[in-house]
């Protein structure tokens, strides 16, 4: 018979406990704890298979310079931006997990790489929404007539693989992970328990049939996956769709990737018929003006290894009440209240009394040190109303004594400027180091002190 035992576990990392606890010493979090009933099996076989082939035989220790090696096998899906975040297509037998805000597009972006891959068998599992309600949304997203996807309205594991083994997709799709409940788990659905048991089912029908599958999960109020940090583990790739649901665009960022750099990110436009994928987001987020505006700059940025040109805006004004504002969309407040105290104290420009409003045009969130020198040109002009020519670049980080210290891959920064055509960029003298202005037609003003953008700006 099944043994079965109460636990408490925590809902936030997943700590497993024989008793209740107040604190959490894994997470230190209070009052997580929640009681579940589990049921354990001896000699459980794997859920989604069964009969004698499901055993397989014991694995054996190899020496690591005898193991034959072939590169993994990767499916190009129509979405480029996709394949860059995941290191070039997906993987076979790769498990990754998409984790986001509610209503920003995970299971949009997923219905559309469904969608699109007319050469690939595709299952989308939905314990959410219904048939109906997925021809709706599938209507809407693109014409379909040749697309090879197979649909499922189902929450039981059980009849989940029953389903895969009739079908026999090549990829397969869950939304979302919090909605299954699997039989050996007698707990309801979500908690902890059921999440890392169906996970690790998906594992293993994952590797052992080399089919990839891409899981849909919920997170927290605090940003974080919701479930045990243990499933962050188990999977091969964590993905997290970021952006903010006012505006346009979203970034699909790669936290963990085992089959490639965790460092790249994708960048989509949220239309009425779907996700668009943004090939040069430089374009986008520079704003065409017609005539040069004071308080406006333009950052070299980079987002993980991409880079990208930003517009900053900065507006200072006198404050009408006793305590100025400080306030900033899209970058660090402190960082800018630090930026703000070194203007005041190095270079003697009087700022505490007048209200400073700082703002990441497009509706991102930079946390790209580069960006500072574009912030402090950016302040002052606005103080002074004095114009910054829109031909201009700047990228460097801003040391507490004012000078302009070195920043990582300059080139593509400047190779970026260069493709939009701007014509200058202001770099820190200390990344002169191996570059060669001859290399590029756009002219690099090398500086070691923010008083020397000062003077060639603004006399």
């Amino acid at each position: 018979m099944a043994k079965s035992k109460i636990s408490y576990f925590c809902q936030n990392c997943g700590y497993e406990s024989a008793k209740w606890l107040g604190k959490c010493p894994s997470c230190n979090q209070w009052n997580t704890f929640v009681e579940e009933l589990v049921v354990k099996e001896p000699n459980k076989l794997p859920d989604w298979r069964s009969g004698t082939d499901a055993l397989k035989k014991a694995n054996k220790a190899a020496v690591i310079h005898e193991i034959a090696y072939r590169e993994e096998l990767r499916i190009k899906s129509p979405d480029k931006e996709l394949n860059r975040v995941l290191g070039g297509g997906i993987v076979a037998g790769s498990l990754v997990l998409i984790g986001g805000e509610p209503g920003i597009g995970k299971s949009t972006l997923m219905l559309q790489l469904a969608l699109n891959m007319p050469g690939v068998k595709t299952l989308y599992i939905s314990g959410e929404e219904s048939e109906q309600q997925l021809k709706m949304r599938a209507e809407r997203l693109s014409q379909f007539s040749q697309a090879n996807c197979y649909i499922l309205t189902e929450t039981s594991t059980t009849h989940i693989f029953k389903q895969l083994e009739l079908v026999e997709p090549n990829l397969v799709i869950i939304d979302s992970i919090q909605t299954l409940h699997s039989a050996h788990i007698d707990s309801t659905p979500g908690s902890v328990s059921q999440v890392r048991e169906c996970t690790a089912e998906l594992l293993r029908y994952a590797k052992e049939t080399d089919t990839p599958v891409f899981i849909i999960g919920h997170i927290t109020k605090d940003g974080a996956i919701a479930g045990p940090k243990v499933l962050e583990h188990m999977v091969d790739t964590v993905l997290q769709f970021e952006g903010d649901r006012h505006h346009m665009y979203r970034i699909l960022r790669a936290i963990k990737n085992r089959f490639g750099s965790s460092s790249e990110l994708g960048i989509y436009e949220m239309h009425q018929t779907g996700l668009r994928e943004v090939s040069n987001p430089s374009e986008i987020l520079l704003s065409q003006r017609e005539s040069p505006l004071s308080g406006i700059t333009i950052a070299a940025m980079l987002e993980g290894i991409r880079p990208m040109l930003i517009e900053v805006q900065a507006l200072v004004s006198n404050s009408a009440y006793g305590t100025p504002q400080r306030s900033s969309t899209g970058f660090d407040t402190k960082r800018m209240n630090m930026l703000l105290a070194v203007l005041e104290k190095r270079f003697g420009f009087r700022l505490s009394t007048q209200d400073v409003f700082l703002n990441i045009a497009g509706g991102l969130r930079v946390e790209d040190p580069a960006i500072d020198l574009a912030v402090i040109v950016a302040i002052i002009s606005s103080q002074q109303d004095i114009a910054v020519p829109t031909h201009i670049a700047f990228a460097g980080e801003v040391g507490l004594s004012g000078e302009i210290r070195a920043i990582n891959r300059v080139e593509q920064r400047i190779a970026e400027a260069e493709k939009l055509g701007f014509e200058q960029i202001y770099l820190s003298k200390y990344n002169r180091k191996g570059i060669t202005t001859t290399q590029y037609t756009i002219e690099i003003k090398w500086i070691t002190k923010v008083e020397e953008v000062f003077e060639a700006l603004f006399g």
